[in-house]
């Protein structure tokens, strides 16, 4: 992108909006957290839903009988 006159905003994250300041607080970033799981759940399609449905409850088992 220096090419294109973009270097020094790269560099110092003017263009880019990323949140690699570490700004954040844990509230904050567990609600991202939060966020960002609903989304990625609710974009699954049904087949891959039901999967991790079982995933889940066969842990759960597994968990139950080691403990």
């Amino acid at each position: 992108m220096v090419e294109y006159g973009q270097g020094v905003g790269q560099a110092t994250g003017v263009a880019g909006q990323g949140t690699g300041g570490g700004s954040q607080d844990l509230g904050s970033g567990a609600a991202v957290f939060l966020h960002n799981a609903v989304d990625t759940v609710s974009a699954l399609p049904p087949e891959q839903l039901l999967l991790l449905l079982i995933v889940v409850f066969a842990g759960l088992i597994i968990l139950r009988r080691a403990f």
